[in-house]
């Protein structure tokens, strides 16, 4: 039997629904939802068992108790199937494109269940990635890189400039230097793959780049909830880490860009499971990711054109997309 109904939040996005994203991903459910909203709050809080608490405050706390915000998942409402822009009972990566104009509101509009992109089983599948494949497939790649990095340098043959009469010697011990400047090119690039690929604007007109945004990044903002979708694919991913990898061997002499490259890998590993955990995780308050989690939540519900940094917010601040600060 189909269920026939779905929960779809409002297209006025209103920050219940980014405290609702984030209290989505809290384990142990409403009390979770409870303690984070009673903290948020100004008032006093309720004490379980204080026999020094007058009647006053008593009744003080029970006055506010009752008047503190219900859940923002209740503000959720149902949405017909029959009715909605696209048929949820089918795949909708062939209907996104129809959407045309309509379609940049209603990506943005977040439901809170599984999407089906195909009706091939193969292809579903291999849209779908459990979080621990990601350091599975790359983590061995960056230790191999690494020591075959180290090694290399150690030979002493590795220069820069190595055609001129001003060559400089890359010595093994400015390993760890190199390293952390691929880091750092990651984070840059991160942002400007997220900003200007995954936010893009496809033209209304045009049904493939509408399809092929809906596939790349569209869906996780349409069903930011849906786990199986946080976190790249290898195979996708293996595409893009192999081009930076053509790119820097053939910028710089080869054991140089080798060690830039796996500092950038071990970068964007770092950044997938940092993405899968301000999703899911519970980071504790007042932690740097929990700054992060807040910052990205506002991202999904209040700020899609700005936040573009997931890891930090470095580059948000010299490209003005930071998002205003707002205490949750």
């Amino acid at each position: 039997m189909i269920d026939r109904r779905a929960s779809s939040c409002r297209p006025t996005v209103a920050p219940w629904m980014a405290r609702a994203f984030w209290i989505r991903s809290m384990p142990a459910g409403s009390v979770m939802a409870r303690s984070f909203y009673h903290d948020q709050s100004k008032g006093p809080k309720r004490r379980h068992g204080g026999g020094d608490q007058s009647v006053r405050e008593r009744r003080k706390t029970e006055e506010h108790t009752a008047d503190e915000e219900p859940s923002p998942l209740s503000k959720c409402s149902p949405v017909n199937l029959d009715t909605d822009l696209v048929d949820w009972r089918k795949p909708l990566a062939w209907q996104v494109g129809h959407l045309r104009e309509k379609y940049d509101t209603w990506v943005h509009q977040p439901v809170d269940r599984p999407i089906r992109l195909f009706g091939n089983e193969f292809l579903e599948a291999s849209t779908k990635t459990s979080w621990y494949m990601v350091p599975a497939v790359w983590i061995p790649l960056v230790f191999y890189l690494t020591w075959y990095s180290y090694t290399t340098l150690g030979q002493g043959t590795t220069r820069l400039f190595a055609n001129t009469d001003y060559s400089i010697l890359v010595h093994k011990y400015t390993f760890p230097f190199i390293f952390m400047f691929g880091m750092l090119m990651w984070t840059f690039l991160e942002y400007c793959i997220h900003r200007f690929v995954f936010h893009m604007r496809p033209p209304a007109h045009n049904y493939y780049l509408i399809t092929i945004h809906f596939l790349l990044h569209g869906q996780h903002h349409k069903s930011p909830y849906d786990g199986s979708r946080l976190v790249f694919p290898p195979g996708l991913a293996s595409v893009a880490i192999g081009g930076l990898y053509l790119l820097l061997t053939k910028t710089f002499p080869e054991t140089l860009g080798v060690s830039l490259f796996v500092g950038g890998l071990f970068g964007y590993v770092v950044y997938d499971m940092i993405h899968y955990y301000l999703h899911y995780g519970s980071p504790k308050k007042n932690s740097y990711l929990y700054g992060l989690k807040a910052y990205h939540v506002k991202h999904h519900f209040e700020h899609q054109r700005a936040g573009f940094g997931i890891t930090s917010k470095l580059w948000d601040r010299p490209f003005n997309t930071l998002i205003p600060e707002q205490t949750f």
